[in-house]
Parts: structure tokens; sequence; C-alpha cells
């Protein structure tokens, strides 16, 4: 009877310590929410929510950003601030970039160093959401998230300023 005790508690030992390495793998997600619920309390205020996963399931990564605009002529960045909910994997974020100019919010959710998700988050004339995407690419069968560069940003920005000048 020892014996078989002793047999189950090491399958079940090794069957954590292989399960646990899988459920590491794997690439982060993110997602904008909006409108917020302006009925809870923790949301009330914010401009959008960010919400961070692995695969499936919220995780509390490490959320951080930018706001990259041009106001102008002048190309400007203001660090954006997260606060927490009081969700798993979900935080909130307030406006504190100026309401003049052309912006795009670049918000990643960090599962490691170099390996994080992006949302790219493109606002209007009027401040509002005006697109959000998820930049990905192939990686075998799986489609993951794909580094988003500055650079990217920055003439995407460029173009969308420029276009909205010559409406103008």
């Amino acid at each position: 009877m020892r014996n078989r005790i002793r047999s189950l508690a090491l399958a079940a030992l090794v069957s954590v310590l292989v399960v646990v390495p899988a459920l590491a793998k794997g690439p982060p997600w993110i997602s904008i929410e909006l409108p917020v619920n302006p009925y809870d309390q923790t949301q009330r205020g914010a401009f959008l929510l960010v919400h961070s996963f692995h695969h499936g399931t919220a995780m509390g990564y490490i959320v951080t950003g930018t706001a990259e605009g041009i106001v102008n002529g002048e190309r400007r960045t203001v660090k954006l601030e997260f606060a927490s909910t009081g969700r798993e994997g979900v935080y909130s974020l307030r406006q504190t970039w100026p309401t003049e100019g052309t912006w795009t919010l670049v918000i990643k959710a960090n599962q490691g160093p170099d390996d994080a998700a992006t949302a790219v988050v493109d606002l209007g004339p009027d401040g509002a959401v005006a697109a959000v995407r998820v930049p990905t690419m192939q990686r075998g069968q799986w489609t993951v998230p794909a580094p988003v560069s500055l650079g990217d940003v920055d003439a995407a920005l460029r173009a969308r300023a420029g276009a909205l000048a010559r409406q103008s």
C-alpha cells in the first residue's frame, strides 16, 4: 500500500513538473475594451480598459505604454499610466495626453523582456478611438503577436497627421 501511494505521489509530482513549464510557454495576448462600465467604481473616468491574457486566461502581466502624437507639427511622447481594476489582468487607462493633435496609443502586455503583445490604438480627430489592432505574425501553424517598432508607429502617425491636415 505504501509503495502504491509513493508511486502515485511520484506520478503526480512528475505530472506537475511537466505541465507547469508547458503552461508557461506560449505568447501573451492583449485586448482593449471600450466603452468602460460607468457603474464600476474602479473604471469610472477611464478612457479605456486593457486586458492581458496568457492564451484564454486573464493574467496580471505588466502593462506599459506610450501615447505617440504630433501636435502643431511637433512630435510628442507621453508615458501612459495604468491602474489596477481589482480584476485579474484588467487595467484602466485615463487620458493624460493633450486633446489637440493626432495620437496613437502603443500599449504592451509584457510576459517577459522580449515577449509582449502590443495593441496599437489610433485616435480620431475628435479624440475617440478610431481603430485598434494587435499586429500578428505566423509562427508555424500559430498566429502570435508581432513586434511593433516605434519607427512603424511614427511613420503611420505622420501619414495620418498629414492626411488630416490636407482635409482641413
